[in-house]
């Protein structure tokens, strides 16, 4: 039988717990993972007992509540507060998501939190998404016109053309699809993955850009493109309710008819 050996330190422990101060029917438990680089600690998973009714409705609030009254050495990213930005983008029961818009109240007593998975942990709930937005760079993801503009109007589009843009450049980049992929957990290095990917379409679809074939091109490759194999794992997470799926398909029809 085939054993698994973590790395040193990796195993995750029971860590602190910090109780309510009396019973309530509005008690939450919240388990989170705790991680500090400049310890030689295990990582950890602290419970937290919140009376819910003493903040927002949101997972992203009970977080805030914990680090200004209860522990203020935890450690996540957060900005909008409104679904826009995408830094607050974690794990939650098992579901990649953002903590802005997730309501505590759709979720069991006992709510386990921890970093997008799969990716290097700076401390705590924060991810490191460096690689993934070189990634996103790579794609060159800008309107590319090849000519100069030397009218002063704008680069007009029908409303027909507007509307192939729809379900893609609503993408945030909060990566909770690329990190809900399989095959990006094993081709990281050279899939580019479900967020990059959308956000190609995104730019193949804009009847303004005239790089098609060049952006093509440089998807013509093993890994790429092609590591997808439409698990639709992307699709079902995606907070903001996009079809990442549907666009790696579309620029998999493109790469064909281009042939």
């Amino acid at each position: 039988m085939v054993q698994f050996r973590l790395p040193r330190n990796s195993k995750i422990i029971e860590g602190k717990t910090f109780k309510f101060s009396k019973p309530t029917s509005t008690l939450k438990i919240f388990k989170i993972y705790r991680w500090d680089p400049e310890t030689s600690d295990n990582p950890r998973l602290d419970t937290y007992e919140i009376d819910i009714s003493t903040c927002g409705p949101m997972v992203l609030d009970a977080l805030i509540k914990i680090k200004n009254e209860i522990d203020t050495t935890l450690t996540f990213r957060r900005s909008c507060r409104e679904g826009i930005c995408g830094s607050c983008s974690m794990n939650i029961n098992g579901i990649n998501t953002l903590a802005c818009i997730q309501p505590i109240e759709n979720l069991e007593n006992k709510i386990k939190i921890y970093p997008l998975p799969h990716m290097e942990v700076i401390k705590d709930l924060v991810s490191n998404l460096s690689h993934a937005y070189a990634q996103y760079a790579s794609i060159k993801p800008w309107l590319d016109t090849k000519t100069p503009t030397t009218s002063d109007r704008e680069c007009l589009q029908s409303p027909e053309e507007r509307a192939e843009l729809d379900g893609k450049w609503e993408c945030i980049l909060c990566f909770c699809c690329t990190t809900s992929c399989p095959s990006y957990w094993w081709n990281e290095e050279r899939y580019l993955g479900p967020a990059s990917l959308l956000q190609t379409e995104r730019w193949l679809a804009d009847s303004r850009d005239k790089s098609t074939e060049e952006r093509l091109e440089k998807l013509e490759d093993p890994f790429s493109l092609y590591r997808c194999h439409t698990i639709m794992n992307c699709t079902k997470t995606c907070p903001k309710g996009l079809n990442p799926a549907k666009a790696i398909s579309n620029i998999k029809k493109r790469m064909v008819k281009r042939k």
